[in-house]
C-alpha cells in the first residue's frame, strides 16, 4: 500500500504540472512514511510543504489541492490535513488487510525488491590472519558482515563475499618460528622462547601434527607435512593451511560461507604490489626520506604522510591491502563493502589515500566501510577474556559450543556494530522471554504449534476462506500486526540502504512481541470456520515474516521448542 500511495502522489505531481501549479522543471520524488501514531493514520505525506515554495501556496492550501485530486478511492477511509500541512492517510479495512494476502502469495519473496538492479557488490569481512583460531571479535564481524550480504541479496545486489588472508609479512614468520619451537620441545615458559611468538595450546596441535607428517585440505591448499623441525618454510606452508582450515571449520559451525578467499601471498607473486609503487612513484605522491619510501597521506586528509616501503626494503601493511583494493577495482566491482573491527580505522583512511593517489578512476568514497565495535562477555558478573586453546583470547568456537549458533548470531547482530556491547553467556543460554532470540523463535514455535492443534482436532485450514473473511480481524492486536506486517518490506530496503542489518533483529522482536500478546489475548481455533480462517491467515502471515527475517540473520525458526 506504501508504493500504491506513492504512486498516487506521482500522479497528483502529474496533474500540478499540466494545471500550471508548479513548474515542469520541479523534480520531486514524494516523501511516504508510516505513521508513529496510529491516530494519526496509517500513511504520512510531506509532499504539500515540499511543493508549498514552487506552487506560491501555503503547505495548507497545497494539502487541500492534493487531497482534492487523490479523491475517494476504495483503499481509503478518509484522508486528513495534519499540522503544517502534512496528510495523513487512513486505509480502509479492505487495504489494511491485503498486506496478509500479498504475504501468504509471495511467501519467501515478500520483503525482496530489486533495488539493487543485479550491479554487483562484493562484502569482504572477516579477513582473520591465519595465526590461530577466529577470536569472538571476528564473530562479531563474521555475522555483521554476512548479514550485510544477506541483506543486500534481498535487495537485488548481486553478492560477493570475500575472505582476505594475510598469509605473508612478520605475523606468519611469527607463526613460523612458534610451531617451530614446539617441535623443538622450547615451550613458552622457556628462555628461548620470544616474545611475540604464538603461545596457545593450538600451536602444540600445529606442531604434533607436522611432525606426524600429517595432511592438510584447506579451501585450495592440499599440503603433506614433512615432519623435518629445521624446515622453517615446510613449517610454514603446513601452519598456515592448517589454521586456514581451523578457520573454515568455526566459520561452517557459524553458518558462514564465502564466494572468494584471496591470499595476501598471491600480490606478491604476481607483482602486483610492486606495480603499486611503480605507479605511486610515478604518480608524483611519494618521496625518498631516511632511506625509506613515504607517500603523501596527508594530501589526502591523514595526519601526517606514511611509510610504504621501510630502509631494510620491506614494505608497511597498508601497501598490500592498496595493491588488494585495485584488484577488487579491477575485477569490476564498483561498489566494495568492507566489514572491519574499529582497530581498522585509521588504516581506512591511508588505504584510501592511496587508492586516490594512484588516480586511476576510483572514487574517493569507495570502498565503503562498516565498523564494528569490541565485545565483552560476561558469565554473571565475571569477564569472560581466555580460552585454554587460544592463551590469550576468548574463540569463537567457545562461545558457539557454550551458547549454540542462533544465539550467537542474534546476539552479535542484534546492536549496531559502531557500538560496544557486552555479550551475557547466560542470558544468550536461557530460555526465557528475557532471551530475544528464544523469544521469537517462540512465537514462531508457537504459531506452528496451533497448525498442529487444528490437525489434532480434526479441522482443516481453508487459507481461500480466510482470505475472503479478513475484514473480521477487527481487534486492536490484529490491526497492530497486520501494521507490522506491512512496514517488513520497507525495512529491508532500509537495512540494506543504511548498511545496518540490526534493524531486522529489532523489528523481529517487535514482532515477536505483537504476536505473543495477540496469543494470550484469546484463541485462534474457534467454531465459527470463517473467523477461525481469517485469524489463521493472519498468523500464517505472522510465520513467514518470521522465517523470512531470521534467514536474513542466519537464524533457524524451529516448529517446536
Amino acid at each position: 500500500m506504501k508504493a500504491v500511495v506513492e504512486a498516487w502522489l506521482i500522479e497528483v505531481i502529474a496533474k500540478l504540472k499540466e494545471q500550471a501549479i508548479i513548474p515542469e522543471s520541479v523534480n520531486l520524488t514524494p516523501q511516504v512514511t508510516h505513521t508513529k501514531d496510529k491516530s494519526h493514520g496509517d500513511y504520512a505525506t510531506n509532499a504539500a510543504l515540499m511543493l508549498a515554495k514552487p506552487a506560491k501556496k501555503s503547505p495548507l492550501e497545497l494539502a487541500e489541492l492534493i487531497s482534492s485530486l487523490i479523491g475517494a478511492r476504495g483503499e481509503i477511509e478518509k484522508l486528513e490535513i495534519a499540522g503544517p500541512g502534512f496528510i495523513n492517510f487512513f486505509l480502509s479495512q479492505d487495504a489494511s488487510m491485503e498486506v496478509i494476502n500479498s504475504i501468504l502469495q509471495q511467501q519467501a519473496r515478500y520483503g525482496t525488491n530489486n533495488d539493487g538492479q543485479g550491479k554487483p557488490v562484493q562484502v569482504e569481512f572477516v579477513s582473520a590472519n591465519p595465526t590461530g583460531p577466529l577470536h569472538f571479535g571476528h564473530g562479531r564481524g563474521a555475522v555483521v558482515g554476512d548479514c550485510l550480504a544477506r541483506v543486500l541479496t534481498a535487495n537485488g545486489w548481486k553478492v560477493t563475499k570475500e575472505f582476505y588472508y594475510n598469509d605473508a609479512g612478520q605475523q606468519i614468520n611469527n607463526l613460523a618460528l612458534s610451531v617451530q619451537a614446539r617441535c623443538k620441545n622450547v615451550s613458552p615458559d622457556s628462555e628461548q622462547w620470544h616474545k611475540d611468538w604464538y603461545k596457545g595450546d593450538y600451536i602444540k596441535d600445529v606442531a604434533a601434527d607436522y611432525l606426524a607428517k600429517q595432511t592438510v585440505d584447506a579451501a585450495d591448499k592440499h599440503v603433506a607435512a614433512k615432519g623435518d623441525a629445521d624446515d622453517l618454510q615446510a613449517i610454514r606452508e603446513f601452519a598456515v593451511a592448517y589454521l586456514r582450515r581451523e578457520q573454515d571449520l568455526d566459520l561452517k559451525a557459524f553458518d558462514v560461507n564465502f564466494d572468494v578467499f584471496f591470499l595476501e601471498s598471491s600480490l606478491y607473486e604476481n607483482g602486483d604490489i610492486d606495480k603499486t609503487v611503480t605507479n605511486l612513484i610515478e604518480s608524483g605522491h611519494t618521496y625518498e626520506k631516511d632511506d625509506a619510501l613515504w607517500l603523501r597521506t596527508t594530501d589526502y586528509g591523514d595526519d601526517k604522510d606514511r611509510v610504504m616501503r621501510k630502509s631494510d626494503g620491506g614494505y608497511t601493511y597498508f601497501l598490500p591491502d592498496v595493491a588488494y583494493h585495485v584488484n577488487k577495482w579491477k575485477r569490476g566491482f564498483g561498489r566494495v563493502i568492507n566489514e572491519f573491527g574499529a582497530d581498522h580505522h585509521s588504516t581506512v583512511q591511508r588505504v584510501k589515500a592511496g587508492l586516490q593517489a594512484l588516480d586511476i578512476g576510483i572514487p574517493k568514497d569507495w570502498p565503503e566501510i562498516v565498523l564494528h565495535q569490541m565485545v565483552t562477555v560476561m558469565r554473571g558478573n565475571v569477564e569472560v577474556k581466555i580460552s585454554k586453546r587460544a592463551g590469550s583470547y576468548l574463540t569463537l568456537r567457545d562461545i558457539i559450543d557454550e551458547v549454540g549458533r542462533d544465539a550467537t548470531r542474534y546476539f552479535l547482530v542484534a546492536r549496531r556494530a559502531e557500538s560496544q556491547m557486552t555479550f551475557d553467556l547466560e542470558l544468550a543460554a536461557s530460555q526465557t522471554n528475557d532471551n530475544p532470540v528464544y523469544y521469537i523463535q517462540y512465537a514462531h514455535a508457537r504459531i506452528c504449534s496451533v497448525f498442529r492443534k487444528l490437525e489434532e482436532a480434526g479441522l482443516q485450514f481453508d487459507q481461500q476462506n480466510g482470505l475472503e473473511h479478513l475484514t473480521q480481524l477487527t481487534s486492536d492486536y490484529e490491526k497492530a500486526l497486520t501494521d507490522r506486517l506491512s512496514k517488513y518490506p520497507e525495512l529491508v530496503k532500509f537495512a540494506a540502504r543504511s548498511l545496518e542489518a540490526h534493524t531486522i533483529a529489532h523489528y523481529l522482536r517487535e514482532l515477536a512481541n505483537d504476536f505473543h500478546s495477540y496469543y494470550n489475548a484469546g484463541k485462534f481455533i474457534v467454531d465459527d470456520a470463517a473467523e477461525r480462517d481469517a485469524r489463521l491467515c493472519l498468523i500464517s502471515a505472522v510465520k513467514q515474516v518470521l522465517v523470512n527475517g531470521l534467514t536474513l540473520l542466519g537464524v533457524s525458526a524451529p516448529e517446536k521448542m
